[in-house]
């Protein structure tokens, strides 16, 4: 059977999360809908990685095994179609080697977290920024961030429902800017646990309020301990921008774990 790999865009405001939920529309149920309708077929959707309800997705990436060998273009602007009027959008498909596989294939994923520092709350942007309405120090927060960069165990960083075999991950970039009104935290690595992102931002906004010290982060981390870390950041400000491939030319620094 072709099987096919989906770039995907979505706000995950309109949905449960990426994963099939009792409490109402997935991403995944939504798409996989789609695919219904197109082919007639009940098909299983495989993404390179699950988001939590809220979290957006520039760039998800997923594939599919399909009956017929549709033409890229054709599976792109029906699936656009039935997807209405779902928060979701098909930005590419094509087929790829039945080697391929959305997960087990992915070598890099790439997140950004967005901070809103202004005062006024963010009408366009509402439920797509974390709204902390103050300055925050953005020396503090980069001096923090570099004690998380390398291979380390995360279990600071880590849901308690997190399913990762092991909590230790290499993270090879952590980089906080400030862009106008925003503070933008982006992260690389290979993989994540379960709400490793969400973890290091809020423990990062404890640092940039003053509360925490640079060093406190890497005291944090050597604990090993989620109590130790700081709190969990909402979702909203939380993006998958990208998911990189060894066939797709991206450069990937990450090691191979």
């Amino acid at each position: 059977m072709p099987r096919f790999r989906l770039l995907i865009e979505y706000d995950g405001g309109g949905f449960v999360g990426w994963q099939h939920q009792r409490n109402g529309m997935s991403v995944q149920e939504a798409i996989e809908t789609a695919i219904e309708r197109l082919s007639g077929q009940k098909v299983r959707l495989h993404a390179a990685g699950r988001t939590d309800a809220g979290v957006h997705a520039l760039g998800q990436v997923a594939h599919v095994d399909l009956e017929r060998a549709w033409p890229g273009d054709t599976v792109r602007d029906a699936l656009n179609h039935f997807l209405r009027p779902h928060p979701a959008a098909i930005l590419e498909a094509g087929m790829v080697d039945d080697g391929f596989h959305a997960r087990i294939s992915a070598r890099r994923r790439s997140y950004l977290f967005r901070l809103l520092e202004r005062r006024a709350p963010p009408m366009v942007d509402r439920g797509r920024v974390w709204h902390v309405g103050r300055p925050l120090d953005l020396a503090a927060m980069q001096a923090g961030a570099r004690q998380l960069v390398g291979r380390h165990d995360f279990t600071t960083f880590r849901a308690a429902e997190c399913q990762a075999l092991s909590p230790v991950k290499t993270l090879d970039r952590l980089a906080v800017a400030r862009v106008g009104a925003e503070i933008r935290i982006e992260a690389d690595a290979r993989s994540f646990l379960h709400h490793q992102v969400r973890n290091m931002v809020g423990t990062l906004k404890l640092v940039g309020d003053g509360k925490w010290t640079p060093d406190d982060v890497g005291k944090a981390l050597a604990r090993r301990h989620r109590a130790a870390g700081g709190p969990t950041a909402p979702p909203e400000g939380l993006y998958l921008v990208s998911v990189g491939y060894l066939d797709d030319g991206t450069e990937l620094s990450v090691n191979q774990e």
